[in-house]
C-alpha cells in the first residue's frame, strides 16, 4: 500500500482538529425537537413467540406483538424489546405511542421471499412507483398516520437483505418499485437512533409527508453499487433533523425530496427546516442533495459539518424543467471532501419525468444557494452549474472555498451556464456569472443580495 499524501493527510489533519473542536463544547443539535419519551410499559417480541434463530420467520409475532400495543392504550405507550438473536420476518406496520428497541446483537431481517411483501398505492405526490407505473412494495418497517414513535436501540441492525431485490433491478424483471427499509408517512413525533440499517432494497429511511423527525447516531450501509440505495430521504415534510451519522451507500447520502412534477405540482407539500449535522460518508453519487424531486418545493435548509470521501458529486442541487416551484434559501458549510468526481453541482437538467403528462413550462425557481468554507483534495472538478435558459439560477453564493484537487485543477475547472451570483476566496477562481466579492464587503456573498 503507498504511503498516504501530504493533502490526505491534511485532511485527516483538519478532520481531527473539527472533532476536538466538537468534543470541547456541547455541538449544537436540533435533536430536541423529538423529546425521547419514558415508556414503564415493556414487552418482548419473545412474549409473543418471537424466535431469534435467523431461519424461523417472525412475521405473525412482530404483528401480533404491535396489535397488543396499538389496542392496550398503556398511559404513555409500550416498549416492543427485540433481545439479541436474529429475527427473520416480512414486512409490518407500527404503531403509535411505540418504542421499538433493538438490543446489542439484535437483528432484525427481512425475508427474501417477495410473494410475502404487500402492494400499497403509490404517493400522491409521486402518482405512480418511482420506479413502475402503479403501486409499490411496502417498505419493510412501514407507518402510516402515527404520532409519537421510536425507533432505537443499542447499536442493533435492520437488514433488508435487498440483493435479492437489486438482482432482479439489474435483470429488469422487476413489475413494481422496490420497497423502502423504512418509510413512516404522515407522521409526527418521530426519533430514529442508535441502529444500523443495511442491504435496503430501495430507500433506506423515507420519511414523506411528516413533520418532527429526528433521524441521529445513525449507520446506514449499503454495497457502492447497490442501485438507488439512499441513506435518508426526508420528503414533503417538515422540522427534521439528522445529525451525527455515518452513511455508505450506493446513492444519495441525504436527498430532500418534494414529489414529482405534475403530481407533486398538485398535491404542494414542501419540504423546510431541515437541518442535516455532522454527517460523514461515502457514495458514487451525491453527499448533500435536494432533488430532482421537488415539485412541492424544497426551502430553508442547513447543513453543515459534513465530511465526505470517495464521492460521485459533494452537493448536488438537482432539478429539471416540468419540476416547477422552487428551491431556496438552501445554506452549506464546513464541508470536508476526500476524492470526488465533482466538488459541487447545480443542475436544471437531472432526473425523469412520471409520464408525458408533464408540463414543460413548469421551470422551477432556484434561488438563495449558499456554500461557505470548503476544502477537497482529489476533486477532479471543482464545479458544474447549469441553470435553465428560461428560468436562470440566481443568488448563488460560494464563499471561503478551496476545491483545488490534487494535483493542480486543469483549465476548465469550474462550467457554469444561466446561473449568477457571486464569490469571495473560492480556489480555484470559479466562472465569470459569479462576481467577485471584496473583502470591503465583508467577504459574505449574501451582502450582494
Amino acid at each position: 500500500m503507498p504511503p498516504p499524501t501530504l493533502p490526505f493527510l491534511l485532511f485527516l489533519l483538519l478532520a481531527v482538529v473539527a472533532a476536538a473542536d466538537v468534543a470541547s463544547s456541547s455541538p449544537a443539535t436540533c435533536s430536541d425537537i423529538v423529546p425521547l419519551p419514558w415508556r414503564a410499559d415493556r414487552i418482548s417480541i419473545t412474549d409473543y413467540g418471537g424466535v431469534g434463530d435467523g431461519r424461523t420467520l417472525n412475521t405473525k409475532a412482530f404483528r401480533e406483538a404491535i396489535y397488543r400495543i396499538q389496542h392496550l392504550h398503556r398511559p404513555g405507550g409500550t416498549v416492543l424489546y427485540v433481545p439479541p438473536g436474529v429475527y427473520l420476518t416480512g414486512p409490518f406496520n407500527l404503531t403509535s405511542h411505540m418504542t421499538l428497541y433493538l438490543a446489542k446483537d439484535a437483528v432484525i431481517r427481512a425475508t427474501q421471499d417477495t410473494s410475502k411483501w404487500p402492494l400499497i398505492a403509490p404517493l400522491p405526490s409521486y402518482g405512480r412507483g418511482r420506479e413502475h407505473p402503479g403501486g409499490r412494495y411496502m417498505s419493510f418497517i412501514h407507518g402510516d398516520g402515527l404520532t409519537d414513535v421510536v425507533i432505537t436501540g443499542d447499536n442493533g441492525t435492520i437488514d433488508g437483505q435487498g440483493d435479492v431485490w437489486w438482482s432482479m433491478w439489474r435483470q429488469r424483471t422487476l413489475d413494481f418499485t422496490r420497497p423502502n427499509l423504512l418509510e413512516i408517512m404522515n407522521s409526527r413525533d418521530i426519533l430514529i437512533s442508535n441502529l444500523i440499517f443495511q442491504n435496503s432494497p430501495f430507500w433506506n429511511v423515507h420519511p414523506v409527508y411528516c413533520s418532527n423527525v429526528v433521524v441521529r447516531n445513525m449507520t446506514i450501509l449499503a454495497p457502492y453499487d447497490s442501485p438507488n440505495t439512499d441513506g435518508i430521504d426526508p420528503d414533503s415534510s417538515s422540522n427534521v433533523c439528522i445529525e451525527d451519522s455515518f452513511i455508505t451507500v450506493g446513492d444519495d447520502l441525504v436527498a430532500v425530496k418534494s414529489g414529482w412534477d405534475e403530481y407533486g405540482i398538485s398535491y404542494n407539500a414542501p419540504s423546510s427546516n431541515i437541518t442535516i449535522r455532522r454527517l460523514t460518508g461515502s457514495s458514487p453519487f451525491g453527499g448533500i442533495a435536494v432533488g430532482s424531486e421537488m415539485s412541492g418545493g424544497v426551502e430553508n435548509i442547513v447543513a453543515e459539518d459534513i465530511t465526505l470521501f470517495n464521492m460521485g458529486v459533494g452537493i448536488h442541487i438537482k432539478t429539471n424543467v416540468g419540476r416547477g416551484a422552487f428551491i431556496r434559501n438552501i445554506t452549506v458549510s464546513n464541508v470536508h471532501i476526500d476524492k470526488a468526481r465533482k466538488g459541487i453541482k447545480i443542475s436544471g437538467d437531472v432526473g425523469d419525468h412520471p409520464d408525458d403528462s408533464y408540463n414543460p413550462n413548469a421551470l422551477p425557481l432556484v434561488k438563495g444557494i449558499t456554500m461557505t468554507d470548503f476544502w477537497g483534495v482529489n476533486v477532479l472538478q471543482a464545479g458544474l452549474m447549469k441553470g435553465i435558459r428560461d428560468s436562470p439560477f440566481t443568488g448563488i453564493c460560494l464563499s471561503n472555498i478551496n476545491l483545488g484537487g490534487e494535483p493542480a485543477p486543469r483549465e476548465g475547472a469550474w462550467s457554469c451556464s444561466d446561473v449568477s451570483g457571486a464569490a469571495y476566496e473560492v480556489s480555484p477562481w470559479p466562472c465569470s456569472e459569479l462576481t467577485s466579492i471584496s473583502q470591503s464587503q465583508g467577504g459574505y456573498c449574501a451582502t450582494s443580495f
